[in-house]
Parts: C-alpha cells; structure tokens; sequence
C-alpha cells in the first residue's frame, strides 16, 4: 500500500480511463489509485473493475449510485481515504488535462518540502495551457484574478483540479460543509485550507485540453463559481 491515493472521478471516460491507470502506475513513485465513477453508461466502470485483477491492493473502485457532481465525488473520494492510511492524497482527473509526470512534483511538495497542499498551476511561472481558443483562456484567467480579488487568496490557479493534499488539511476542514459542486468546490476546498493557515505551494504544470471524451463544462457550474464566490467569501465562519 503507498502512502499517496490518486483520486480520479469518472463520468463516461471509456476512452481515456485504461491509459490514465496505466500511466499513474508507470511513474517512478509509486501511487495506489481510486476510481470515483457516477454509474457511466458507456462502460468506463467496467474496463476499472477488469484491471483491478491486474493492480490487487492499488486500483479501487467506487461506484456512486447517483450522478451529483465533481465536488460529491471528491468529497466521497476524500472520506474513503481517510478512513485507510493515506497520508497524501491528490487530486486528477481523467482526461489527460493533468500532466502524470508532475504527480511527483505535487507529492514531494507535501512530504519533502514542508508544504500542506500543493496545486498543479496553470497561472504560476511556467506554467501554461494548451489547445485552448483565446476566449476560453480569457475567461479561465479573469476568473481566477476575479477569484483573488474577492477572497484575498494568494493561490493564482484556484479552479486548478490537480492538487495535492496532506491528510490534516483534509481532516481540518468539515467536509459536511463544502456547499459547491464544480469549478467553485476547488475554489472553496483551497479557501478553506488557506484560511486555516495551511502552507499551499504551486507547481508549474502544463495544461492540456483533452483530445479524446467530451467535456464535462457547462454554464450552470460556471455561474456556481462565479457567484459562489460571493456567498463564500462573506459567509460568516
């Protein structure tokens, strides 16, 4: 058993959910793996079970009955692993947007160099986003600086989905309370470990805009982060 759990939520990801498992396998630190899947309709959850018999003790699977959203599947994600032994847990999604090389990057950040969480960044120096047209990374940049601008936090790439966590950051925050669902669940997640004090230290990723499955962006969890954001931010606490 590792150390480290890569939690990867599925919804009809067929295409892409073999390669990604083979390639978190494939890195030089070794990382166990739990499947999050929203009942796909497109057999992602049983390519997952059939390789399970290839990675005994690695590769889990939990199958949620309903499909509630990114934020549900984490928070399911995040509580299966806390009640195991993993004192690190990340954060990825499936469709290859998220650089596996970096994997390493994110977990030596938290366990070497002194840090509680550790964001795979577009927005940091040297980081950066491929096969994105100029409105959507327009778009995807004003919301982070929105996002700052309101809430007061340093992190520059707050909607980042790759992210690395120490077991007490995840322990400290009630994750009863963690109202949103999409973009503004990594929002809020990252605000409420900030506002603990914890360390949060970004790592210049490259961002990849996948090329096989559909995307799972809509106007509804836009909306939530940018007005979310709002209601957070002036929550009282």
């Amino acid at each position: 058993m590792s150390n480290t759990l890569v939690i990867i939520p599925t919804y009809n990801e067929k295409e892409n959910i073999e390669l990604i498992i083979q390639a978190v396998f494939s890195q030089k630190k070794e990382f166990d793996i739990l499947i999050v899947d929203d009942t796909s309709t497109d057999g992602t959850y049983q390519i997952v079970q059939k390789l399970i018999a290839e990675f005994p003790n690695r590769l889990f699977l939990e199958i949620r009955k309903e499909k509630t959203g990114l934020g549900a599947a984490y928070i399911h994600g995040f509580k299966w692993a806390l009640k195991r032994d993993y004192q690190y847990i990340i954060e990825m999604d499936a469709d290859f947007s998220h650089p596996v090389e970096k994997l390493e990057s994110l977990y030596n950040a938290c366990a070497k160099d002194g840090y509680d969480v550790s964001v795979g960044s577009r927005y940091t120096k040297g980081g950066k986003i491929d096969n994105w047209d100029k409105k959507r990374l327009l778009l995807s940049y004003l919301a982070s600086k929105y996002v700052r601008i309101i809430t007061g936090i340093s992190v520059k790439d707050t909607t980042a989905g790759f992210v690395c966590y120490k077991r007490i950051v995840l322990e400290a925050i009630d994750l009863e309370e963690i109202r949103f669902i999409g973009y503004a669940f990594q929002i809020e997640l990252k605000f409420k470990a900030w506002k603990k004090k914890f360390k949060i230290k970004e790592i210049p990723i490259t961002f990849t805009d996948r090329i096989r499955g559909k995307s799972k962006m809509n106007g509804s969890i836009i909306s939530e982060a940018i007005f979310g954001v709002l209601k957070m931010r002036f929550k009282k606490s």
